[in-house]
């Protein structure tokens, strides 16, 4: 592990268009919050910037669906969104927005820099257009069937249920989601990132990335390994950072180029503020200087790919040392889908319990390497089993005996026994584990090893027995409550990362005034004499009222989102031609496997009757692919070849999704080659 003389950690820039759920969270808040507050207490120099997307094409969806300005919404979104980072304690030094002046000026600047050095590509190029509402259609404002896993809610930039970045040409079957009428293609003028010729470079940068996740890797080689196309840099749309050419009039810059670079002008915001102009060039210019950004797994392409070529480019930037991304959180089970109702709102959360509980509880079951899920059952568990049960218990207990029989002042530790000695040395041994997971991004890990050291301290205090040794060996009951007093401290400072206010409440209660610091955690942290303070339990129990109540909201929710039916509405409808054009026929798996770097993909051969095909279909999480051999199957047969991951897919597999987001074969009993109609 590599260390530096300071650090810059960003998060992704939440979309300004709707308040924050349990999965932004998880995905990009919670963990550079655990890792900026751990090295913080190491007295690293560290700063932690986050903000405001506020030119993205959900903004404008927004604004339009609510009879608004962009405006209007990005300036509601954006304080609310504040106040709920602040009120869970994701302590950002500065929360900047992409619509400030100091935003624009900075893109803009980088953008021309860019233009300078004859970077752009300038196309001129059919792309969708929508007649009714007279306006180019930006990717998320085209809708249609992904090509991947045959979703039928997929944008045109990317397939939320799959995660494959798309294009709006790839879709199947597009309509516009302003008017829902068809598209229809015009040409129009836009600058390119020629991607593709900066390759080589790239690549040749990535091999010196050392401790990259495998699921972040894996993304960034595979995009790679199908080998990367120009990107636009502008977009035809009003609301954005106009693009400063002469002949781009009605262009803005394409969000996914001026959002990253948001860290950047945030930075310069945050240094303006502390008296130091100059001060956001140490943390973006200076090689000294280890770059760090937390993302959720649908930012990987633009965060590991186009955002440090657009630097690299540039020539005057540091690049990023590691981009930590997680996977997605699930819901009880199910995919998040704010659009369904199936979301649990932060500032919902907040009126009916502490922000530690949810820090702790969702840092236990963080996907840091593979989907996971939060349930509220299990957000029970972890909050009575572990907190109360296990760190809330053991300092109780220490606490308070100390209160009745040590006259509320820590005890001198005299002629400690082994145990004595062995549970003290256990201080050492969990910083050691609970330091080398921070370090490694291992934050799931972290927590398990702080908490360990509370469960040492728990049975440490029931094998000594001071309620009974207090009456026959009253030295022994004092060095019992010594030891477990000084790993109450121990524990105010490892925990502090996950649960800043519960343990700045233990500290008070401990008597310790001593600022927190990571590298005087030891077993010696508080002086024999000093009074201690009795106060509240830490953690109360959850009840299952409380549980209950939680889930109801959730399900209530859910179908006052969805009134007349639990489907996904029908679409807008299409003439006889259209579907005519359609060549669907039965056929029969022979074969399937599993494709290298990804877990959603299979390569199937299929026999269709009058050929046998090689299709790849999205479907490896829905079926047990011992079973497929067999297995008729409905085939799209005249759908253009797609390679994807390597492998050119000759058709598509129809498959229905069930309310829950389940894939099922749509099944057929007529011969392989049959028609379909």
């Amino acid at each position: 592990m590599s260390y530096s003389k300071r650090i810059l950690v960003t998060s992704a820039l939440p979309y300004a268009n709707g308040p924050l759920h349990l999965g932004h969270l998880a995905g990009a808040y919670l963990t550079p919050d655990f890792y900026v507050r751990y090295k913080r207490l190491t007295g690293a120099d560290i700063v932690f910037i986050c903000g405001s997307d506020e030119h993205g094409v959900p903004i404008t969806i927004a604004a339009e669906k609510e009879g608004v300005s962009p405006q209007d919404i990005v300036d509601r979104y954006h304080e609310i969104n504040k106040k709920v980072f602040e009120d869970f304690g994701i302590s950002f030094d500065y929360y900047g927005r992409t619509s400030s002046k100091v935003h624009h000026q900075t893109s803009q600047e980088i953008f021309t820099h860019l233009y300078e050095k004859g970077f752009f590509k300038k196309k001129t190029e059919k792309q969708l257009y929508d007649p009714k509402s007279d306006m180019f259609l930006p990717d998320r404002y085209v809708k249609g069937t992904c090509p991947n896993c045959s979703y039928t809610e997929a944008y045109g930039d990317q397939c939320e249920n799959c995660g494959t970045s798309l294009s709006p040409a790839e879709l199947i079957d597009p309509v516009s989601a302003l008017s829902g009428e068809k598209p229809e293609l015009k040409e129009t003028e836009h600058w390119y990132m020629p991607l593709g010729d900066v390759q080589p470079k790239f690549e040749g940068w990535l091999k010196t990335r050392k401790n990259w996740k495998p699921n972040v890797m894996g993304q960034v080689k595979s995009w790679l390994n199908d080998g990367l196309a120009d990107r636009a840099a502008t977009r035809d749309l009003t609301w954005g950072v106009p693009v400063p050419l002469k002949d781009a009039k009605g262009k803005v810059l394409y969000v996914w180029f001026d959002a990253p670079i948001g860290y950047i002008s945030a930075t310069k915001e945050w240094a303006e503020l502390s008296g130091n102009p100059d001060e956001w060039k140490k943390y973006w210019q200076d090689e000294e200087t280890e770059l760090y950004h937390f993302i959720g797994k649908d930012n990987i392409v633009f965060h590991c790919i186009m955002f440090p070529i657009i630097l690299m480019e540039h020539g005057s930037y540091v690049l990023p040392e590691n981009v930590p991304a997680n996977e997605f959180l699930n819901l009880e089970g199910k995919k998040l889908s704010t659009s369904r109702g199936w979301a649990v709102w932060l500032h919902e959360y907040l009126e009916d319990f502490s922000p530690d509980l949810l820090r702790y509880a969702l840092g236990t079951t963080l996907p840091e390497s593979k989907d996971s899920d939060f349930s509220w059952k299990d957000f029970q568990v972890r909050v009575n089993n572990e907190l109360a049960a296990v760190l809330g218990n053991f300092v109780f207990r220490a606490v308070s005996f100390t209160q009745k029989f040590a006259d509320g002042k820590i005890p001198q530790l005299v002629d400690p026994k082994k145990t004595d000695t062995e549970a003290l040395q256990s201080i050492n041994t969990q910083k050691e584990k609970v330091t080398n997971a921070f370090e490694s991004f291992k934050f799931k890990e972290a927590i398990t090893e702080a908490m360990n050291l509370a469960r040492i301290g728990n049975k440490y205090f029931t094998e000594t027995e001071p309620w009974k040794t207090r009456n026959d060996d009253l030295q022994s009951c004092m060095n019992t409550l010594h030891v477990s007093l000084q790993i109450c401290a121990a524990l105010s400072v490892l925990m502090e990362p996950i649960l800043p206010d519960s343990m700045n409440e233990l500290r008070n209660q401990l008597g310790y005034k001593e600022i927190p610091n990571w590298n005087t955690v030891s077993d010696s942290m508080l002086i024999a004499g000093s009074s201690i303070n009795l106060g509240e339990v830490l953690f109360t129990k959850v009840e299952d009222e409380q549980i209950e109540s939680q889930i109801s909201k959730l399900e209530e929710r859910s179908a006052t989102s969805n009134p007349t039916s639990k489907f996904t509405p029908l679409k807008t409808d299409i003439q006889f031609d259209d579907f005519m054009k359609l060549d669907i026929r039965t056929g029969e798996i022979l074969e399937a496997e599993a494709i290298k770097k990804s877990d959603k993909l299979l390569k199937l051969t299929v026999d269709i009757g009058v050929e046998t095909r090689t299709i790849v279909s999205g479907i490896a999480k829905h079926v047990d692919m011992k079973n497929l051999k067999g297995q008729k199957v409905s085939v799209v047969a005249n759908l253009a070849p797609k390679k994807l991951m390597g492998v050119e897919s000759q058709g598509m597999i129809l498959m229905a999704e069930d309310t829950e987001g389940n894939l099922k074969f749509v099944d057929t009993n007529a011969e392989p080659g049959s028609t379909i109609t």
